[in-house]
């Protein structure tokens, strides 16, 4: 019973989606291709005469949407899903807020200092939570183009992490996962220097697992929020749409 109570007053805090609808016009990485997304195709419908009843099938690539990835997308041997359990992935969320800098720059990279000014501000991020990049980025959504900012030949232009600011957060406040607003880790800038998504694989190599594409940050508070994460339960998955939010007094 003592659960149920306070399951109640849960309840009556605020509860925030992070992650964004899909349908099949939601964008996804160009390098698929087409056919990759097939979303609520009818194969059996209430007409049929065994049972009157709608069954529909689902496809879709594992990074798809607001989705998680797991350390095998980039390297192989490295755990895949099955890793993670359900009691994993429910965090204290922190919000480290650069959507000022990003209004200003569209490719700007969060600094440690941008990390020391939030906990200036909100106090030492604590071990073993989640620390999810508001940059607003998401408000682009659905529009590839806009969540990409493509120059006239192709390039990308948006924001995100700085290794720097990674390997700060993981190694001097040893954080469990990370997140952003943004189709990549990187910033596409830094991308763009390496020739690589070098800030996704060193969290990916490191052992650890990110949201990308989230949304609604702007709604958290930047301290004080739980983070709930839930995916389906598919053996040896390199990444999974997610459904995710915060809950907070």
């Amino acid at each position: 019973m003592s659960l149920w109570n306070e399951l109640e007053r849960w309840k009556s805090y605020n509860w925030v989606e992070l992650s964004h609808s899909l349908d099949n016009d939601s964008p996804y990485w160009g390098g698929l291709g087409e056919g990759v997304v097939d979303l609520g195709k009818v194969v059996f419908d209430y007409e049929e005469e065994i049972l009157s009843c709608r069954i529909q099938t689902f496809k879709f690539p594992g990074q798809f949407g607001t989705h998680i990835d797991f350390p095998v997308h980039f390297t192989p041997g490295k755990d895949a899903s099955d890793e993670w359990g359900p009691r994993d992935l429910a965090l204290p969320l922190v919000v480290v807020d650069v959507s000022g800098k990003v209004a200003e720059d569209a490719e700007y990279a969060v600094t440690v200092d941008d990390i020391l000014a939030h906990e200036q501000e909100h106090g030492r991020i604590p071990a073993g939570s989640f620390v999810a990049l508001r940059t607003d980025w998401s408000k682009n959504w659905p529009d590839n183009d806009a969540l990409n900012n493509f120059d006239e030949e192709g390039g990308e232009h948006a924001p995100g992490w700085s290794m720097e600011a990674l390997k700060f957060l993981y190694e001097e406040r040893d954080i469990y996962a990370n997140g952003h607003e943004s189709i990549d880790t990187d910033a596409s800038v830094l991308a763009a220097e390496a020739g690589d998504l070098a800030c996704e694989r060193y969290v990916l190599d490191n052992g650890h697992v990110q949201l990308e594409l989230m949304t609604n940050l702007d709604q958290v508070p930047a301290t004080g929020a739980v983070i709930f994460v839930a995916w389906p339960r598919i053996s040896g998955a390199s990444g999974m749409p997610v459904r995710a939010w915060a809950v907070f007094e």
